[in-house]
């Protein structure tokens, strides 16, 4: 069985719970482990928690997922205003800086990770896979 849920949600702090507990309800729904969910809800409150900070142009986000019978797909998609896209190349930050280990986190509890700007738009897209093996 696949499931797609897209989700328009309002930038603002309220709406990355609601984003989390509906990709989890459907992955609990498909019989995904509790470990796996628990790093898909990690990686998406991360993207979600960014969006919110640094999309300052934007008054919503997107969300897309992509749930397949081995693994989950995930875009969360902004209309932009903050800095530019960072590229994951694969530093860690440093331990002590009290932001900026979203990525790091992302990038540990996925199996892949892409940063990248909008085509079409200004904005950018959060891209995370994970196998639920």
């Amino acid at each position: 069985m696949e499931v797609v849920i897209e989700m328009t949600l309002p930038r603002d702090a309220e709406s990355a719970p609601l984003a989390r507990h509906t990709l989890d309800a459907s992955l609990r729904g498909l019989g995904v482990g509790s470990d796996v969910r628990a790093d898909i809800a990690l990686a998406l409150g991360e993207a979600c928690a960014n969006v919110i900070q640094h999309a300052v142009s934007s008054a919503a986000y997107e969300i897309r997922a992509q749930l397949d019978p081995g693994r989950c797909v995930v875009d969360v998609i902004d209309g932009g205003g903050g800095e530019a896209p960072q590229s994951w190349t694969g530093t860690h930050d440093p331990v002590h800086d009290e932001n900026g280990r979203g990525l790091t986190l992302m990038h540990a509890f996925t199996d892949d990770l892409e940063i990248s700007g909008r085509a079409d738009k200004e904005g950018s897209v959060v891209h995370f896979e994970k196998s639920f093996d």
